[in-house]
């Protein structure tokens, strides 16, 4: 009942962040193909990645990587800053363009878990965060990421 209950969530969400980018977009080709989408996401959730980090990351090859970020640079969802210690690397930053795209699917997470604070208890939310903090850190160690900071 567990393994149903959360895939009935993690599905919930995908499908709600599709409804709304093909209800955003159903009069205009979107920007992102597939693969951007997927490569924009992990770029945010690195946090100022590196491009060799990027790369690494997605198990994808250096001129791969710089090819995917020319293109998305090209469409304006990222760009490259270069690094204050070494003049030599850049990082990769995502733009206002790409957070307001993102924040189609953030803003119903938010929506979602103020309905959580509303409808449980105190002692109940602080039990779920405890817990999705336990599965992050701990129980999926095949994904690591710098620690996010999302709205309160």
């Amino acid at each position: 009942m567990l393994k149903h209950a959360f895939f009935n969530v993690y599905t919930k969400f995908k499908l709600h962040f599709y409804q709304e980018i093909f209800r955003r977009f159903q009069d205009r080709e979107a920007s992102l193909t597939t693969v951007e989408t997927f490569c924009m996401e992990s770029i945010q959730a690195l946090g100022r990645p590196s491009i060799n980090e990027f790369a690494s990351f997605m198990r994808i090859s250096p001129p791969n990587a710089a090819y995917k970020v020319n293109s998305l640079i090209k469409k304006g969802y990222i760009r490259k800053v270069q690094s204050r210690q070494d003049k030599r690397e850049y990082h990769l930053e995502v733009t206002q363009k790409y957070i307001d795209y993102y924040n189609i699917s953030t803003s119903y997470m938010v929506e979602v878990m103020d309905r959580i604070t509303r409808r449980f208890s105190p002692e109940d939310c602080a039990k779920l965060e405890e817990m999705l903090t336990i599965v992050s850190r701990e129980l999926m160690p095949e994904v690591e990421i710098p620690e996010t900071h999302l709205p309160e």
